[in-house]
């Protein structure tokens, strides 16, 4: 396998991958399979900063669309990444990888508050930084907080590891003959309203030249191998 493109990534996990096989919250040992994937990541010398979502939990605009008031949900749905961000943490030290939470919403008890350089300095000495509750503020997705964290943290790349292996022109769960992208522009993504990430972080992204690259954590080993320039993936960047 070859060697990876990139020096230092952004992987955003959508809270649900956290479920495993079951209906909600959170299961230990596919979170400890997901730590084994990020290690092997590490272990090759990349610099990784983890965001997960918060849906396997408390999703906020759910809870919105239920008659709860949407900011209050989306401080429900930030508190419940936290949760994932612990889980993850305590996987990966088991692993012996020694691992950071900074959290948008400063709780100093049980993780740091976000502080650039401190992150920065974290990933210098070997650390995998997890940034949680999103970017701390309602309205905002934890794809947004993914492409800020990404942007702050000059990424090379943002990896988003969800339960489809890469972008298609229309939803392959509905339709059998749907086309996955090898690679698209960001421009399509946002003019075709594609379902990759929220429009906002699309754009992020877009603006600061930081591809996205969509592919299936589910799979064993794809993390290692789309990381290695290898493995079904799609990947979003500019003048595709």
């Amino acid at each position: 396998m070859s060697s990876s493109p990139y020096k230092r990534v952004l992987l955003k996990l959508s809270g649900e991958v956290l479920m495993g096989s079951q209906p909600f919250g959170i299961d230990p040992e596919f979170v400890a399979e997901m730590a084994k994937e990020v290690k092997a990541a590490k272990d090759t010398g990349l610099e990784i900063c983890l965001v997960i979502g918060g849906g396997n939990i408390f999703r906020g605009m759910a809870g919105a669309a239920k008659g709860m008031d949407r900011a209050q949900a989306d401080y429900m749905g930030m508190l419940a990444t936290v949760m994932n961000a612990l889980a993850m943490q305590n996987a990966l030290e088991q692993l012996g990888v020694p691992t950071r939470v900074q959290s948008a919403i400063e709780m100093d008890k049980v993780c740091e508050p976000v502080i650039r350089r401190r992150a920065e300095r974290h990933l210098k000495k070997g650390r995998v930084v997890i940034f949680a509750a999103g970017v701390g503020a309602p309205y905002f997705t934890t794809d947004s907080g993914a492409a800020l964290r990404a942007a702050e943290m000059k990424c090379d790349a943002l990896l988003k590891g969800t339960s489809v292996d890469g972008v298609y022109d229309s939803d392959p769960k509905t339709n059998p003959t749907a086309t996955r992208y090898a690679t698209v522009d960001f421009d399509t993504v946002l003019a075709d309203n594609l379902k990759v990430m929220d429009a906002s972080a699309v754009a992020l992204c877009r603006d600061n030249a930081i591809p996205i690259v969509v592919f299936s954590i589910r799979e064993q080993g794809n993390l290692a191998a789309v990381l290695a320039g290898e493995g079904t993936k799609t990947i979003v960047q500019k003048g595709a």
